[in-house]
Formats: C-alpha cells, structure tokens, sequence
C-alpha cells in the first residue's frame, strides 16, 4: 500500500479498543473489517490511515514517552482544522478528538482521508514542465488564501499571542533547539543570536499561519493542478504571514547538493519551478498587497533556524526511542549545515531575489551566481594561503606544473554541486549575461575558474570544438575537457613576427596524403606546461590556399601534445613570474608534427572565422573577470586606507586619497556597465554585430583594472608590490590581459572603423 507501512514497533496500540470506540461512535461497524496501517512519512505526530470496506479515515496521535514542552498539541490541530473546514478553505474534515488516553494511549483526533496526489519530492520528478509551474502557483495561492482569512469569523481570536510573533518565534525555536540538542552547534548559537538582535522594525501584522507550509504538506488534485488540503497543522498560531511565506520559498536559497531528506532537496536549476520573486508577486497580488516584502533576509533566515530547531527536535525523538520516521537518525546531520547556509545569507549582501537593473539575469542565473557566491565563500577562499605555499614550496620543482591536490578536490565539490562549465550556454543554460555575472565573482581569486572548470584557455578551446569540432573531435577531446579530465593550450601567437596582425602568423600547415605536417615556433601557449595538458589548437598557415587573401590562408588544427615533434622549449616569465598556476605561457616548437588531416577543425583557410567566434565570448569573461580583480583591489584599498594613519590622520581623509577611490568606483561601474552591455548585445544579435562592443570593453575593463590595481597599490606603498599581499601578483595578470586577445591599440583601430561605418550609414539615412 503506498506511502504506508505496518505500524513500527514504538508506535503499536489497542486496534481493537479503537475499533470498538469508534463503533460507539458509529464511524465503523462492529462487523467491519478493520485495518490500520503507518504513514511512512510524518516526521512529528504520527500518523495512521484507517480502512474500512466502506470508508477511510486518517488518524493523528501524540507520539508516546517522554515529550518536548509543547509540542504535540493534537488538539489544537483540530481546533484549527475544524474552523478552517467551516469556512471553505481545503482541509480534511475532521470528525473527532479524544483527550481518552485509554483507548490508544494517548490523545488523537481523526479525520476524513482525502485522495489525491501528494508530492514527496519538492522538485516534482515526474511532472512536465508546465505543471510543476501550476502546481507551485497553486501551492502560493492557497497560502495567500489562508493569510486572508478574517480571524474573528473563524472564532480563533485567541489561538495564538498576535502580534510580536517574530520574538517569540525565535525564542520558542532557540528553547526547543537547547531541550532537544544533542551536543554545542556554535553556529545554532551565533544564528539565534543574530535572529534576536535583527528582529524586523514592525511586528504587527497578525494572520492565522500553518507554520510548516511546504509543498509535501498539500494535497493536490488527482487530475488538476488544484490543492484540495493542506495538512499537518501542529506548527499553526497566529502572527506574521511572511514567515510562512519565507518557509515555503527557503529551498529555493539552499544550495544544490543539500537534502534535509530525499525530498527536500534544492530548487535551484529546476525547470518550471517558478522563480522566488514570481512567487512573491504571486503570492501579494492574491492578498492585495504590495510587491515589495521588506526585511525578507530575516524571514529567510529564520526560517531555516525553525528547519535547524525541528530537525534537532526529530534527531533527539530518535536518540528517545518514539521517532514517527524510520529516517529520524538523519537529522541530527542536518542541523548545524542548515545553521550555516542561514548565516552565509545573513552575512552575504542578500537582499532578496529581485533584481532591478538595464541587464537583468534569468532566474536561473540568479540561483547559480548565488550558489557560486556560497562556494567561493565556503571553499574557494578559505584555502588562498593553503594554494599560495604550495605554488612557493614548488618555486623550483617541476611539481609547480601539477595543480595541488586541494584545487583538484574543489573541482570534485563543484562538480557534484552541479557549478561545472557555467560558461558554455549550451551546457549550462545560462546566457551570457548570466555568466558575466558569475565570471565578476570568480575574478575575486586567481584560481577560482578553475575550480568550475570555466578556466582560459581551456574555455576557448571547449567553445571551439563545440562550434565547430567534428562528432569525432568533439568525442575525442571535447568530452574530456567538459569532464575535466585533461587540459589544452591554444598556439597562436609567434616570436618571430608582430603578432598583433595575426596574418603575419608564419607557421606552415602542409598537406601530405592523409595528413598534415606542421612546421613553426609559437609562444605565449598559455596552459601547455600543465602536467594533464593533452591537446593543443594551433594555427598554421596553410601552404597550398591562395596567397591574395589574407585572411582565408590560417587554419586551426588539433595537436596532440605527445605527437612526436612537439618541443615545450620554455616558461615564458610575466614581470618574472612563470604563473604556474596557469600552466605558464611557453614556448613551444612544432618540427615536423605530422597529424592525421581529420584533425583540421572546420576545414582549411576557416582559421579567422573560428577566431571571432573563439574570442567574442572568451573577452567578455576576461573583462568580467577583470572587474570582479577591480573589485577585490577596491576593497583592499579602502580597508587600508580606513587603518592607516600619516601626518595625523587617516589614509582616506587625504584628498587626493579620497579622490583615487571616488574615481576608482566610478571606473568600475562604468566598466561592468559597458561589459554587461556587450554580454547583452552578444545574446541578442550574435558575436558579429557585437563586435564593436567586444573591443570596446577589452580595452576598457583592462585599463580600468590596471589603474584601480595601481592606485591599491599606491595606498600600501612598498608593500603593495611585496609578496605579503595579493596586489602585485594582480597588476602582472592584469597589466598581461592589455595584450592579450589583441592589444589595445588593435582594437581601438577596430572600434573606430566601426564607428565611422555606423555614423557614415546613419548619415546616408
């Protein structure tokens, strides 16, 4: 029978005594056959179906043995449940209530069994797209119905103390959380406190509230998206509606990867689940309210500490002996995550789901950029010093060319939190804009890209291949980079001509039978010294293509690293750094390479047309990137400027010191504007017609970085440009990307005979 088991051994009573009682009653016969059968879900009161040939029934009862002060109070659910069936709104009808604690033991109520559908899993596997959106606008409706319900016409005026709910809220949970604690959760400790002493400035507004509203407590129509009952009134009072509300939208905050149990899992990513700020506006447009929730971090925040306090109320239930669910034990796991994840709202820049703004991310992108902020904050930062040592200890080892072992770890978590190759929209489903967004955070640590696996040249490379890659590229070298399981580098740039006109690129392609030998020098392969570097994409000028045309005469060929011929000649050093962190940018030497011909990507003389569609997206992650370093720079910049002191007073309270902040956050708002703006124009109308913005923000975010880096620098003095902190390291990666992708200068010749273009066509208009 589904979603039933025989009643477990803590829980077994009279049947035969309730068989008779419930005769007396005449809601069974005497002569009926008379079964009873366990829920196997219900993680507080438990609770038992009832049948009879004729009719069904549903019996909820107090657990036995020892019990938490006030919990339990099955008469107040069907206080509640009576009052509500009364009115209208979709509850089971209740039918009795027993304080005899001679019949089963303890005191019960029972209830109408209402068939339909009831949900588990709130990601709703199974469902169509579609439906899982009308099934959750149905779920916020009937919560909005129920926070409109006049409480003098349901007689419960006095079910709950009113106003003031909030307090009392958080000092109810804090007191279940200390009864039911198993062991000292400091980060239960720290969030209670922070609960108190951020209570929202207005308390007033008093609706009846269920208390424990989510989507596995309805009951939803067999056919239609449509609830018929809402279940598990134990938690219900009187007081402020929003936290209801935050308790139904919090999984959508949890990162993916949590799961309290099965099916409470993160709804981030999830198709036809509706974003948080849909919901709300759902949700206040049934009530007549205004859009705007204030203060919606608080809510959030508790409630998740409520889901922390009734996970630890389970876990001590189990450690009694009179848990109502066989996976009760799992709890006492869940509580002190659950702590966590509330304080990194709290303590993140959160401020709700709505964004407003010129370029808006989808919702979609909105839970990822969060749940990549969550990861950085949890993993990636925590370990800069641990990976710093370790690229120290192995200054003179050819160990500096295998990534440490923590960075391959965060990759594994990143993986399994589903943070893996964000930056290709046909993977990820996240647009370019979106992925700017994420790109700005990831710039804020060198390695991070890494982690995600969204690293240059690797991304390039994957976004060619996939573009342009043969079902047999693509399967030989694709699948693996997207796995992370190798590396690649991109061989472009040559030593013995100006490179900046790629036509001069000299390194010879010849066709010989069924395949190709590639002579030439390269430098600047960033990437080629790394250990799992197994491919590189090198352009070669291909001997047999017309001469007349410039840009038809370079190909783009996959070569394998090991393929004998190819010379990793050296480390090319940055400001006299080799960047190891990055593979280094070698030297690398092709003499005589002979490779199969089904290596060419797209075909011969294509090389300048896969470059445009390689390097529009690989800018705009380079200048995001860029502005997230701006950012980092600023910060360090500002602390120093507020903690030291010259000619008796602080840093900032010199004019000129104040001035080169002022005029660093304007450079870096101007820059995210004018690279959003080109991620923008690039998921609109497609890598050719942004051109002029590609160009346009590769040497504006690039210059502004190096200055906002300069200036942080100028504020430390001698020790900015001192290994004790991260800023020199910062202006030679920053100061590098002023010649990578092109130089400045190239593209300002671009953007120029773009402009003219476009006003010369707007003058002939």
């Amino acid at each position: 029978m589904e979603e039933t088991t025989p009643v477990r051994q803590q829980h077994k009573f009279n049947t035969s005594r309730l068989h008779r009682y419930l005769s007396a009653k005449s809601l069974v016969s005497n002569d009926d056959t008379f079964t009873v059968r366990q829920y196997s879900s219900g993680q507080s009161n438990p609770t038992f179906l009832i049948q009879t040939p004729s009719r069904s029934y549903v019996l909820r009862k107090k657990p036995p043995g020892e019990l938490l002060p006030g919990a339990h109070q099955v008469g107040r659910e069907y206080r509640v449940q009576k009052a509500l069936f009364s009115a209208g709104f979709p509850v089971p009808q209740p039918l009795l209530h027993s304080t005899d604690v001679e019949v089963i033991g303890t005191e019960f109520y029972l209830m109408e069994h209402v068939k339909g559908r009831i949900f588990r899993d709130l990601r709703l596997p199974g469902v169509s797209p579609t439906e899982r959106t009308a099934l959750y606008v149905a779920a916020v409706e009937a919560l909005a119905k129920l926070h409109s319900l006049d409480l003098a016409s349901l007689k419960l005026e006095d079910y709950g103390k009113g106003a003031g709910y909030c307090r009392r809220q958080v000092s109810t949970w804090t007191k279940q959380y200390l009864a039911a604690a198993h062991r000292d959760i400091p980060a239960m400790n720290e969030l209670s406190n922070w609960l108190m002493e951020n209570l929202p400035g207005s308390d007033n507004e008093v609706t009846l509230v269920h208390g424990d509203f989510r989507l596995d407590n309805l009951i939803f129509h067999p056919t239609e998206a449509r609830v018929i009952a809402v279940l598990d009134w134990e938690l219900s009072t009187t007081g402020q509606p929003l936290a209801d509300l935050a308790y139904f939208l919090m999984p959508h905050y949890w990162p993916r990867g949590l799961s309290i149990i099965s099916s409470m899992g993160s709804l981030k990513g999830i198709e036809g689940v509706p974003a948080v700020g849909d919901l709300m506006s759902i949700y206040c447009r049934c009530r007549g309210i205004p859009a705007e929730l204030p203060e919606l971090k608080f809510y959030v925040a508790l409630a998740v500490f409520k889901m922390a306090g009734i996970a630890q109320g389970i876990y001590a239930r189990h450690l009694l002996g009179n848990a109502s669910a066989p996976q009760a034990a799992h709890f006492g796991q869940c509580v002190e995550p659950l702590a966590k994840i509330a304080l990194q709202l709290v303590q993140s820049s959160f401020t709700g789901p709505i964004e407003h703004g010129l370029f808006l991310q989808t919702a979609k992108g909105q839970a990822v950029l969060q749940e990549v902020k969550d990861f950085m904050r949890q993993y990636v930062l925590p370990v800069q010093e641990e990976v710093e040592e370790y690229y120290s200890k192995h200054a003179q080892s050819p160990q500096r060319w295998h990534p440490p072992q923590i960075i391959e770890d965060l990759k594994v978590k990143a993986r399994e939190a589903g943070l893996w190759n964000l930056f290709l929209p046909a993977v990820s489903g996240l647009s370019q804009l979106d992925y700017a967004y994420i790109a700005e955070e990831t710039g804020r640590c060198i390695f991070a890209p890494d982690v995600f696996n969204c690293q240059a040249p690797d991304t390039g490379n994957m976004e060619v291949l996939h573009m342009f890659g043969s079902e047999e590229q693509k399967k030989k070298w694709l699948e693996p980079l997207l796995k992370g399981e190798i590396r690649s580098c991109f061989c472009m740039t040559e030593p013995d001509v100006a490179s900046s006109d790629a036509t001069n690129i000299k390194c010879t392609l010849q066709k010989e039978g069924d395949n190709f030998i590639i002579n030439g020098k390269k430098w600047w392969s960033s990437g080629a010294g790394f250990s799992q570097c197994k491919v590189a994409i090198v352009m070669c000028r291909s001997s047999s293509l017309e001469v007349g045309n410039r840009h038809g005469q370079h190909s783009m060929i996959l070569v394998p690293m090991d393929t004998p011929g190819v010379k990793l000649i050296r480390p090319l050093t940055v400001f006299g750094q080799d960047d190891a962190i990055h593979g280094g940018h070698f030297e690398v030497h092709f003499e005589n390479v002979l490779v199969p011909a089904s290596n060419i990507i797209l075909g011969e003389g294509r090389g300048f047309e896969i470059a445009q569609g390689r390097l529009g997206p690989g800018r705009l992650h380079h200048c995001m990137r860029a502005v997230g370093l701006a950012e980092l720079a600023l910060e360090l910049l500002c602390q120093r400027a507020a903690t030291r002191h010259t000619f008796g007073k602080k840093l900032y309270q010199h004019e000129a010191v104040a001035h080169w902040i002022a005029e660093c956050r304007l450079m870096i708002e101007q820059a995210r504007l004018l690279t959003l703006h080109a991620a923008h124009t690039l998921d609109t109308v497609g890598v050719r017609a942004a051109r002029k913005q590609i160009s346009m923000i590769k040497v504006a975010a690039a210059r502004m970085a190096c200055k906002v880096v300069d200036c942080a620098i100028q504020v430390f003095g001698a020790a900015g440009v001192s290994q004790d902190f991260p800023l020199a390291r910062m202006y030679v990666h920053i100061r590098t990307l002023r010649f990578a992708d092109g130089p400045d200068e190239v593209h300002l010749s671009s953007i120029a005979q773009q402009e003219l273009r476009d006003q010369l066509k707007k003058a002939r208009l």
